[in-house]
């Protein structure tokens, strides 16, 4: 009598299901696709806003705001090149606005990733709700037709009923605090 032989794991658990494993393979294959689709400008934009957001980006500035300072405070015995610091402010400033553009445009970006995985999310949850109210309806009637007393639960018709998401909507709407 031979035994079946066990499929070898190739996804990132064995304790995931194959439908599991698919799912994270396609939105990675789809992450990777999306990334390299990128305009050019988004990479330098995520590239200028990953690198100002390390610690090196801290460091390098502390060495050369640092030096600056020393050297045109008159702490180090070197040729000054702005006793006033308004060069230094002016860089400062400079910086500060071409940071904040590329932060907000790496922001934006990932905004527009977020709405359109909470929107996918949306529509995942409003078919598995659309499902689970259809096997509502199927199990009711299978009960009834065994005669099982729980098919008659008042609460079932209500259950088996698709929810409208507009008018959930329009309810957290009217309960919220206005202002």
């Amino acid at each position: 009598m031979s035994t079946p032989q066990s499929k070898p794991v190739t996804g990132p658990s064995p304790d995931l299901a194959t439908v599991v494993e698919r799912n994270i393979t396609a939105l990675t294959e789809r992450g990777a696709r999306e990334a390299a689709e990128r305009p050019l400008s988004h990479r330098i934009a995520d590239a200028v806003t990953r690198f100002t957001g390390s610690l090196t980006f801290v460091g390098l500035h502390l060495a050369v705001f640092g030096i600056w300072v020393l050297v045109n405070s008159g702490a180090v015995p070197l040729p000054k090149w702005d006793p006033t610091f308004v060069i230094l402010a002016t860089v400062a400033s400079v910086e500060a606005i071409f940071l904040s553009t590329f932060v907000l445009i790496s922001q934006n970006r990932m905004q527009a990733l977020a709405d359109e995985r909470a929107d996918l999310d949306l529509q995942v949850s409003l078919l598995a709700e659309h499902e689970v109210t259809r096997l509502i309806t199927l199990v009711q009637a299978i009960a009834e037709k065994m005669g099982v007393d729980a098919a008659h639960d008042p609460e079932l018709a209500e259950l088996a009923q698709d929810v409208a998401p507009e008018r959930v909507l329009d309810a957290m709407h009217s309960t919220q605090p206005k202002g």
